[in-house]
């Protein structure tokens, strides 16, 4: 069986720089998880002893990392008054969104993000709004429909969703709103990896994408290998590969989710290799 790689997969540009950020200052703690991949985290622990806390009340290092989702505005706010130095590891393209939101929310707009609402990414996006009562959260397209919007209205999406989807969002409400600002903050990444799954799900029989199984961007990559190839699994590491999934396969292919480091990616294809020998 041949064991094919995505032409695009794993680490982008955002991840790379929050981990580089996290291994510079060693006995730092990130406010949240930097990144949403359990293995990569305990490495940083383990080898940089770069803790996590899920609460500010938590924190007791003076150096506090700030995920590359970004916290709410509150927080950050607090953490300064509490004296504590924030290393900004915030994706650049998440932090375009809250400035987005933060401008037009103040310039009278209504305020919609296309999102999980319960994402980091999301909730410190929102929290950047002037009026949080004009600031709606929708995760399917068609969600709009509900929506008592005004005329005005300012259109963004979480970083990592479809572009599909959010083309269909900014069509319903172009097509029912007087004026419409769309803002296309879907990472270029983000997309390469999405369309290289989704090619290489077309040819393959079975796929195996790596990744957090609590990342927003590497389920989205295994729903659209799902969509092409029936047989498409979701691992966090090698352990979870079962030998039946391979047998009688001819091509095997493999994507991964922005914060996958390389090393996993490369021990999950070994054991591919291993299982069908």
């Amino acid at each position: 069986m041949e064991v094919e790689l995505a032409k695009s997969y794993g680490f982008c540009f955002g991840v790379k720089r929050a981990i580089e950020i996290a291994q510079s200052t060693p006995g730092a703690v990130t406010y949240g998880e930097l990144i949403h991949n359990p293995l990569e985290i305990e490495r940083l622990k383990r080898d940089y002893d770069v803790g996590l806390a899920t609460s500010v009340d938590d924190i007791t290092s003076d150096n506090v990392i700030i995920r590359t989702h970004g916290i709410v505005r509150e927080d950050k706010e607090y953490l300064k008054q509490q004296g504590k130095r924030l290393i900004d590891a915030t994706c650049p393209f998440v932090k375009k969104p809250q400035e987005i939101v933060e401008e037009m929310s103040k310039a009278g707009y209504d305020i919609v993000i296309f999102g999980d609402e319960a994402h980091p990414e999301v909730r410190a996006v929102k929290s950047y709004s002037h009026d949080l009562e004009r600031t709606f959260v929708v995760s399917d397209p068609l969600a709009a429909n509900d929506l008592k919007l005004k005329e005005k209205i300012a259109v963004i999406s979480q970083t990592t969703k479809k572009i599909s989807d959010f083309l269909q969002l900014v069509a319903f409400l172009i097509q029912n709103h007087k004026e419409v600002r769309v803002f296309n903050t879907i990472c270029n990444a983000t997309f390469k990896n999405q369309e290289a799954v989704k090619q290489l799900s077309q040819k393959a029989d079975v796929m195996v994408i790596v990744g957090g199984k609590n990342s927003s961007n590497t389920k989205q990559l295994y729903f659209i290998s799902q969509q092409h190839c029936s047989d498409s699994y979701l691992v966090e590491n090698a352990d979870e590969l079962q030998k039946e999934w391979f047998e009688h396969k001819n091509l095997c292919g493999v994507s991964a989710g922005a914060s996958t480091p390389e090393w996993l990616i490369q021990k999950v294809i070994q054991k591919i290799k291993q299982l069908k020998d």
